[in-house]
């Protein structure tokens, strides 16, 4: 195989085509979640949370799903909890474990950030593809994923 064929290769083509949509639709959603006083990682953080049955999760499930290191995930916490949008509890059976929970602050923040967020996300994402190449799109990242980074998707127990 020549350096040519190698550099033609389709894989490349995915891989850059994925590094620069994310790039660029994050480009695209960032004042939304900025005008409303939160970082990318809180709003991920909350809508983790809010999905999340109870509105909480362990700490290390939550820093899995961020892709945060414990002390990354307790700054995180603890700079929501410091704005009530969280708030930090000790797991009753297991006191070296504990919570992140969303606060009705925190809920009411994301009702105020989600029609702004998910605006844009229906103009620069959702909207930019046919049914079927969503559902395509929805069924192929879901394996990546999973191939990938099984732990996203990890809840917490006890709930």
């Amino acid at each position: 195989m020549s350096v040519r064929e190698l550099f033609d290769d389709p894989r490349f083509t995915i891989s850059g085509l994925l590094f620069e949509a994310h790039s660029g639709l994050i480009a695209k959603l960032e004042p939304t979640w900025k005008a409303h006083g939160l970082s990318g990682l809180d709003l991920n953080a909350l809508l983790r949370l809010s999905r999340s049955p109870g509105c909480r999760l362990r700490m290390s499930d939550l820093a899995t799903q961020t892709e945060l290191s414990t002390s990354g995930v307790t700054r995180l916490v603890d700079r929501l909890a410091t704005a009530g949008l969280v708030e930090r509890r000790l797991d009753p059976a297991d006191r070296r474990s504990a919570y992140a929970v969303l606060t009705d602050a925190g809920i009411r923040r994301l009702e105020q950030v989600l029609p702004d967020y998910l605006a844009a996300l229906e103009q620069w994402l959702t909207g930019q593809l046919t049914p079927a190449q969503l559902d395509g799109l929805i069924t192929g990242l879901r394996v990546i994923r999973d191939a990938t980074n099984p732990a996203a998707t990890a809840r917490s127990d006890g709930l």
